[in-house]
């Protein structure tokens, strides 16, 4: 069963922060909110965590994780930035963005695009995902909370805990964050691709 948590949406309680952390560190996926709609997240160096969501969201082989940062210094380890993309990025950070970009060596070859060597990064608008990644001291390994067949991420946390209550770890409940996944935007051919408008305004990115 997985363990419920009601953490406050703008001020998180340090000792449920550092619970769900705990979890996190012994290899266990959560259901957690962001900016844009509650996410599955691991971490990058679980041993079955990701294989876990892809078949909690029946995804394939292909399917390629966000690794949620922190902040924009977390995010520089992880991808390579020319001047015209930091300056983009940092303006449009945090917030409702996923940016695909070429990864560095930091990311493990498992987790990049096995021809573009690329990897989507971001970092979140929320106290709760961003106390939880400060917390845990590295990226998020993570995925929007779609379920098959489902056309919208649920909403409630004590819906997420009621459906999947078997499938997770951990429920990070923090109110309702919204429906619309992120606005992903490809920088791998070195200039700005917006590949699925969402919650951010794409237009900064055209």
């Amino acid at each position: 069963m997985a363990r419920y948590l009601e953490v406050h949406p703008h001020d998180p309680q340090p000792r449920a922060v550092a619970q769900v952390v705990d979890i996190l560190r012994a290899g266990g996926v959560i259901a957690y909110p962001t900016d844009s709609c509650y996410a599955l997240g691991t971490t990058m160096g679980s041993h079955d965590g990701p294989e876990r969501i892809r078949r909690l969201r029946h995804l394939d082989d292909r399917h390629h994780f966000t690794l949620v940062c922190a902040d924009f210094a977390q995010l520089g380890h992880l991808v390579h930035l020319d001047n015209s993309a930091f300056r983009a990025i940092k303006a449009a950070t945090p917030g409702p963005y996923t940016f695909v970009l070429p990864a560095t060596p930091e990311v493990p070859r498992r987790l990049s695009h096995p021809k573009k060597r690329s990897v989507g990064v971001r970092i979140p608008d929320h106290p709760v995902a961003v106390a939880i990644v400060r917390e845990l001291g590295e990226p998020l390994l993570s995925s929007s909370l779609l379920m098959p067949g489902h056309e919208w991420p649920m909403t409630e946390g004590w819906q997420i805990k009621e459906e999947l209550d078997h499938d997770l770890d951990a429920v990070v409940d923090a109110g309702d964050c919204g429906t619309t996944p992120t606005t992903v935007v490809d920088w791998t051919s070195g200039a700005p691709e917006v590949v699925r408008e969402g919650a951010g305004d794409p237009s900064r990115f055209e």
